[in-house]
């Protein structure tokens, strides 16, 4: 079974808690259509709510390469996703990527909740990890 397809499905049998293989935190799935094959898909990501929206960052493990869901986000106006509750709720949401300071301010508050994205930014080299906000 794909790994992804893994985790969205235990992400859904637990009502958003995901612990294994990795606790990364607050999660999400985003169900989105690659432009490459239009087939659905379904990627689970570390969130972080806040002001009333969901913030994703495309940090690929600080790969030195945007992750394929990037352009599909960049593509897109808007999305669905999965966010934990009892029972899981699927929204649909608008899309925008964040830039400049209001960026940078959710990268701020991402790398305080979880440390480890600091060191995906110095992993990525010159890439700049791009936000995402996600509004209902």
């Amino acid at each position: 079974m794909d790994f992804n397809v893994q985790i969205a499905e235990t992400f859904r049998a637990n009502q958003g808690v995901v612990t294994e293989p990795m606790n990364f935190g607050n999660r999400l799935v985003l169900v989105h259509v690659p432009k490459k094959d239009g087939t659905e898909r379904v990627t689970p990501l570390v969130a972080l709510y806040r002001d009333g929206a969901w913030h994703v960052s495309g940090s690929a493990g600080g790969s030195p390469k945007h992750p394929a869901w990037v352009f599909s986000l960049r593509r897109a106006e808007a999305v669905r996703i999965e966010v934990p509750g009892d029972p899981i709720r699927t929204l649909n949401v608008s899309v925008r990527e964040l830039d400049g300071a209001e960026r940078d301010e959710i990268w701020t508050a991402v790398t305080e909740k979880m440390p480890g994205f600091a060191d995906y930014q110095k992993s990525a080299g010159d890439r700049v990890i791009p936000v995402f906000r996600l509004t209902p």
